[in-house]
């Protein structure tokens, strides 16, 4: 896999890092992509920072900035997103804004790669839904709506290019041991939660050619929630 070339977005998450880590050591060549600017990134990795991936010619130029730095793009692994909790009857629903971070940055990144995806043996798209648009909670319809569509979008892009080399798969986390959870919840056990480093062996998995008979999946990683 030493010359396959992999686009992560919201490369500079908790996420986004354990899998930049985790690609470097398997000797791939990587891009960020993130909307934060001005972040440091390891040497030989691309950084593209700035970028609005809900706008469309963004998320284009972004895409397209990688296949010319690096000749090719075999993989886009779609990491950016956010969450919030919050109910229905919220003054301000946040419902537009996690569909945007959610679904429309997975959408507009996916279109952009789709022809540099095409032209590699091995194409791969690996988007990130959620355990918990499984089934959803009290808090979580916004989140979880916007999740499922994640999922619906990998399974009807994944059956749209059925004819290619490309497959689509979406990994579906239950709750991650990070700082900002342990944070947030002092009274849960970290240890049954999912580690990044886990979670992006996973991906990294579905992004590479061992992986070609798998596509249009959703696979739970949960750790032991």
């Amino acid at each position: 896999m030493s010359d396959r070339v992999i686009a992560i977005t919201g490369g500079h998450g908790v996420l986004g890092r354990a899998v930049v880590e985790a690609a470097l050591a398997d000797g791939l060549r990587v891009a960020v992509i993130d909307h934060v600017r001005g972040q440091s990134a390891p040497d030989g990795v691309l950084e593209l920072g700035g970028v609005d991936l809900t706008d469309p010619a963004s998320a284009m130029n972004a895409i397209d900035a990688v296949a010319a730095r690096f000749g090719r793009l075999d993989a886009l692994l779609n990491i950016a997103g956010g969450f919030v909790w919050q109910t229905t009857e919220d003054p301000e629903p946040a419902w537009a804004r996690m569909f945007a971070l959610n679904l429309t940055t997975a959408l507009n990144a996916g279109r952009a790669a789709l022809p540099h995806l095409k032209a590699s043996p091995e194409g791969r798209i690996v988007n990130v839904g959620a355990n918990a648009a499984l089934k959803s909670a009290a808090g979580m319809g916004a989140y979880a709506a916007a999740k499922a569509g994640v999922h619906r979008l990998t399974e009807s892009l994944a059956e749209e290019l059925k004819d290619t080399s490309v497959t689509v798969n979406a990994v579906l986390p239950s709750i991650l041991d990070t700082a900002q959870n342990r944070a947030d919840m002092p009274d849960a056990d970290p240890a049954k939660w999912v580690a990044p480093s886990d979670l992006a062996r996973v991906m990294l998995f579905l992004a590479s050619p061992e992986s070609r008979a798998i596509t249009g999946a959703l696979i739970p990683v949960t750790g032991k929630v």
